[in-house]
């Protein structure tokens, strides 16, 4: 799994959307960060991940 540090993940995953991006889970939040998990067209999973 490849894990990309990203800023205001939340818009960023309205875009995906958007684009049809294959999002596979809800946004969670910890202490640490926010994370969420995507598949590329290849079917790779795609970690989102943005710092608290």
């Amino acid at each position: 799994m490849i894990n990309y540090r990203v800023q205001n993940i939340e818009g960023l995953v309205a875009k995906l959307k958007e684009n049809g991006v294959t999002i596979l889970d809800d946004i969670e939040t910890f202490d640490y960060g926010k994370f969420i998990h995507i598949m590329d067209p290849q079917g790779n999973k795609i970690e989102l991940w943005e710092p608290a």
